[in-house]
């Protein structure tokens, strides 16, 4: 596998060799962990570091979380958005939760698999979660407006990064009748902005401040 962490590096060029040594092992880990339990199709295990990596990383594009900054990534399935934030940025707290409990089996045993100490993952469903946290990530769970109530109570009172707490939300194709329909503000920042692959044309992260 060629592709490997040389994609991440191309548009992150500040990277920890203990980094670029986690980036490379993701693709082992989840071929090994997906073989036995399928948490990405088996095509887009070829397609991981554009559609999956480098997708979760557009976050990383558009916010770098400070130290001691608390993110929730809800549905979170194989890992995505959170265990490639987590190694991007290592002195922020992750808390993963899927309903799915072989999903958040992968998560866990990816995290060890990678030494990361700064993930935690929770078979829960997002409306049982009782802890505050700055952002609340997310990669096409469902439709705002259904996903929108189970967080919308889960943020912290003060910011302390350069944009104010709120929803950092990875979703693609024509988003202007989802948001229409919530009256959220919610503000739309195009991921070729970002990265050049065809992958990202019709991909945004839609930010919602609290």
């Amino acid at each position: 596998m060629e592709i490997r962490s040389t994609l991440i590096q191309e548009y992150f060029k500040d990277l920890t060799e203990e980094q670029i040594a986690q980036f490379d092992q993701l693709y082992d880990l989840y071929s090994f962990w997906n073989a036995q339990i399928n948490v990405i199709s088996r095509k887009d295990i070829e397609e991981l570091y554009v559609r999956h990596i480098l997708h979760s990383l557009g976050i990383a594009k558009f916010c770098t979380f400070k130290p001691g900054t608390k993110v929730l990534d809800v549905g979170t399935g194989g890992g995505f958005p959170g265990i490639p934030l987590a190694i991007m940025f290592p002195e922020t707290q992750f808390h993963l939760v899927d309903s799915i409990g072989k999903k958040i089996k992968v998560v866990t045993e990816v995290a060890a698999g990678l030494g990361l100490k700064n993930v935690k993952a929770s078979h829960l469903r997002a409306e049982q979660v009782s802890d505050k946290y700055d952002f609340v990530v997310s990669r096409a769970v469902t439709r705002l407006i259904d996903f929108y109530p189970w967080v919308k109570d889960k943020f912290n009172k003060d910011s302390k990064n350069a944009i104010a707490n709120g929803i950092l939300y990875l979703k693609g194709g024509d988003l202007a009748e989802e948001i229409k329909e919530t009256r959220l503000k919610a503000e739309l920042y195009p991921l070729s902005d970002y990265f050049k692959e065809e992958f990202f044309d019709t991909k945004y992260v839609m930010y919602i401040p609290q």
